[in-house]
């Protein structure tokens, strides 16, 4: 207890240093699970960079030494901290303060005792070990002793030195000790040369914690790739390479434990916290990779990004990453098949099976964030519905009790209650007037005016026009609506962008918001994967399509890839289906979100659909390829270059920013082909265009995108938005029908008017523009290939996505519930019961 009380007088001029110190007394009989509580507790603690365990030798058993993590042990005593001592490498562990102490005082002797003598009596466990280490790396010979020995009288007399450890009240007659022979007792009257060590071990564990703050270099190691030929299936490239353990790609691209969030061996989420460590370290350059115009089947922008960013990694050995947006179920099991990329150019894990129940990944379900958002979504439609039924059927004072109920006699509200928009100030629910108890309870939304929908993630047609609540208990509160499919995308501000999503209009014409509605809710995650060949980390965050909603990952994924890659890494991101559609709302919407401004486009072509765009016959999921597609028509090909690929081209130019060409080259074309196209490309502007052939390949096979890329990203660029956000909604249509589409005017329905004027009433208008039309054309009109002219752009309705921050224009016929085709991808997706593998997926 006096050493106790000895060492915290010593550590009292911590403060004075900037060293906070904070004493733990537990209780004299605790248990040894309380004293690991404790302790997890403090391992935990980011605020805390060192824990001292001065505790009764019977209660620093193995269990609790290996308890407390190596980093924050400043007492040395760790198993880890020993073993480090042991081997010499004292880079990363501690030395105990006592043992130091001891060894400062045997430098200190009048007599050097170097080649000496030293007598260890008893100390068994870490604190003897220590020390017998330290003096044998001092040239001094460590014997030991303990204090029932019968020889323990002739080796203290032969030592040049004695170390007397846990004596207790036992002590040694001073004629046992040699002339002028050290003699050091591990008594109270050592606390101050104790305390200087443990000072000194916590200002080297705040250096270490302040080092690991710091931007860390790269040290990726890449997986091998041995291509096959022919090329298998996807799904057996993917299950044929092992990925890294998610812990392992995490510590080789600068990740922190404690920013990891594993979620299986092979994917984590990352802790947003990593944007505050990082916020000082440059970005490293951001590219964006387009399409043209693509066929029902897709030209691999997925493919091209993965081979893009394998080659950049393992072949040129610059630090990439890949922001790519999670597999909806739509697509996986109607037409295009999954998002992971294909062939050598995929992410891998396609799937995981965990046998003890069944977790299916990436393709299908992935970390299950769409199915929680879908849920979080749906919640509040019927939190809608079920507030407006009690409206109906309630007076003012009967909600009023229930919505803000009396307990044990006290009423408050809940602070997610208080809401500034409904102009009451007041936090006493008592003290309202009967006016104000009225607007707090009755929202009262117009039926007719519910803009909220509640989504699914998969193709059914037969959920676009919906009825609900026909059941007699809803007490004839039927209302009309639709179904859409669920698109997803997490920006930054999350709360507030959540808590002002409108999902209606009162009868009044005010608009409604899940605020008011008191009822949002938040889902953070980021997923982090790697590629096949590379080991290269993936984030897959977000899943909007770019026909309905704006096509891109978030914002956060890509700024988190930004600053990991360092200031001369890559970031490559995709953008969905055609330059005028994904690319379009990646500049207007999300980079005037985030303020990124990217270095490069890579805009993928076919050959397959140049053809269609020159004027070949349709292409059709799940039919046959026509005979123009596999033999060689140079005729078809210039056709679509000079048209669909200029135009795409001259849409990047309009804001600014470097075009590479990237022809995704399939088994069926000709090298005259692919050499028609990368000519032409360049002739229309392109940077550079070359032909790809990751699928077949992998990165080897990207190698020359990636080096026109890295060439094009040292260019300076000119970004610029194509119109400004204050500009009238209808003037912000018409600029992307006209210079985007090719429109010669835009048609306006009476109710996209009319919404267009309820917008601007309510304060909207100075919102981005979002874009709901069809993929297959820069028209509206699908069957319209190449660069079509001379047409007016139908808008027929107005909606408005305040929360996420974008005014969404439907033009034509656009849907935003797709359907499954006559043959869904489903058809082919089995089970296989034996394996537990799932078969199928592409």
């Amino acid at each position: 207890m006096q050493q106790f009380k000895q060492l915290t007088i010593s550590l009292s001029i911590c403060p004075q240093i900037g060293l906070n110190i904070t004493q733990i007394c537990l209780a004299k009989e605790c248990s040894e699970d309380e004293i690991v509580e404790e302790v997890l507790k403090l391992n935990e603690d980011p605020r805390v960079h060192g824990v001292y365990l001065h505790l009764p030798p019977a209660s620093l058993t193995s269990r609790v030494l290996n308890t407390l993590k190596p980093e924050k042990d400043i007492d040395g005593i760790s198993d880890l901290n020993m073993g480090r001592l042991v081997r010499g490498d004292l880079s990363k562990g501690f030395v105990s303060p006592l043992a130091s102490a001891v060894l400062d005082l045997l430098e200190k002797h009048d007599v050097p005792l170097e080649g000496k003598t030293v007598l260890l009596v008893g100390g068994e466990g870490p604190l003897g070990l220590a020390l017998q280490c330290l003096i044998e790396r001092r040239g001094m010979a460590a014997l030991k002793s303990n204090w029932s020995s019968e020889s323990l009288q002739r080796q203290v007399m032969q030592a040049d030195a004695v170390v007397l450890l846990g004596a207790g009240n036992l002590d040694i007659p001073p004629t046992w000790f040699r002339p002028r022979a050290a003699v050091i007792r591990c008594e109270p009257t050592l606390g101050s040369g104790i305390a200087e060590y443990v000072v000194i071990n916590v200002v080297h564990s705040c250096s270490r914690w302040i080092q690991e703050q710091q931007y860390r270099p790269w040290h990726l190691r890449s997986l091998k790739l041995q291509p096959l030929t022919p090329v298998p299936s996807d799904i057996e490239i993917s299950r044929a390479q092992t990925p890294k353990p998610v812990n392992q790609l995490a510590e080789e691209i600068g990740l922190l434990p404690e920013e990891l969030e594993a979620y299986g061996r092979s994917k984590a989420k990352v802790r947003l916290s990593l944007l505050d460590r990082l916020h000082a370290q440059p970005d490293g350059k951001y590219v964006l990779v387009a399409g043209i115009t693509p066929t029902p089947l897709g030209e691999g922008k997925s493919t091209v990004t993965i081979g893009l960013v394998q080659a950049l990694s393992a072949h040129l050995k610059l630090n990439s990453f890949a922001c790519l947006r999670q597999p909806s179920q739509g697509p996986t099991f109607g037409v295009k098949g999954g998002a992971a990329g294909g062939g050598y150019a995929q992410v891998i894990p396609m799937e995981e099976v965990r046998h003890t129940d069944r977790l299916i990944v990436f393709n299908l379900h992935l970390t299950g964030d769409i199915h929680a958002i879908t849920a979080a979504n749906n919640l509040v439609a019927a939190a809608i519905d079920a507030r407006m039924l009690h409206e109906a059927t309630q007076s003012d004072k009967a909600l009023y009790n229930r919505l803000v109920p009396s307990v044990n006699g006290v009423r408050r509200f809940s602070p997610i209650q208080i809401s500034k928009r409904l102009g009451i100030n007041k936090t006493d629910p008592a003290a309202l007037t009967p006016q104000e108890v009225s607007t707090f309870v009755r929202l009262d939304l117009d039926p007719s005016k519910i803009t909220w929908q509640r989504v699914v993630d998969t193709n059914d047609r037969f959920l676009r026009k919906i009825t609900v609540g026909q059941a007699s208990t809803e007490k004839g509160q039927y209302q009309r609506g639709m179904q859409c499919i669920s698109p997803i995308c997490l920006l930054e501000d999350m709360k507030n962008r959540l808590a002002r999503i409108v999902v209606g209009t009162s009868r009044s014409g005010q608009p409604v918001t899940t605020e008011d509605l008191v009822c949002y809710c938040v889902v953070f995650s980021f997923r982090d994967w790697k590629t096949l060949e590379s080991g290269t980390p993936v984030f897959v965050h977000a899943g909007p399509f770019a026909n309905i909603a704006h096509g891109n990952s978030s914002v956060l994924a890509d700024k988190l890839a930004l600053k990991l890659v360092g200031r001369d890494g890559f970031v490559v991101t995709e953008a969905g289906f055609g330059a005028d559609i994904g690319m379009e709302k990646f500049f207007n919407i999300k980079c005037r979100a985030s303020g990124l401004r990217p270095n490069v486009v890579v805009l993928v072509a076919t050959v397959r659909a140049l053809k269609m765009h020159g004027g070949g016959p349709n292409v059709s999921a799940g039919a046959p390829l026509p005979k123009e597609y596999i033999d060689e028509n140079l005729s078809l090909v210039a056709g679509g270059c000079h048209s669909n690929l200029r135009k795409q081209i001259q849409i990047a130019h309009l804001f600014g920013v470097p075009v590479v060409v990237a022809l995704n080259v399939f088994t069926t074309d000709t090298k005259a082909e692919i050499d028609l196209v990368c000519q032409i490309a360049k002739e229309c502007g392109a940077s550079d265009a070359v032909p790809c052939h990751h699928w077949a390949q992998g990165g080897r096979g990207s190698l020359e995108l990636a080096q026109a890329v890295n060439e094009a990203a040292s260019r300076s660029s000119k970004f610029q938005f194509l119109y400004n956000t204050e500009t009238p909604i209808a003037e912000k249509i018409k600029t992307i029908a006209q210079k985007v589409y090719g429109a010669d005017d835009i048609e306006l329905s009476p109710a996209a008017k009319a919404k267009i004027d309820y917008y601007n009433q309510q304060g909207y208008g100075s919102l981005p523009i979002c874009m709901a039309k069809t993929h297959l054309s820069l028209s509206h009109m699908p069957d319209k290939k190449g660069a079509p002219t001379g047409f007016v752009l139908p808008i027929r309705d107005v909606r408005a996505s305040v929360g996420a921050g974008f005014i969404y224009p439907l033009v034509g016929t656009m849907s935003t519930m797709p359907g499954l085709p006559t043959r869904p991808c489903f058809y082919d997706i089995d089970l296989d019961p034996a394996t537990e593998e799932i078969t199928g997926l592409f």
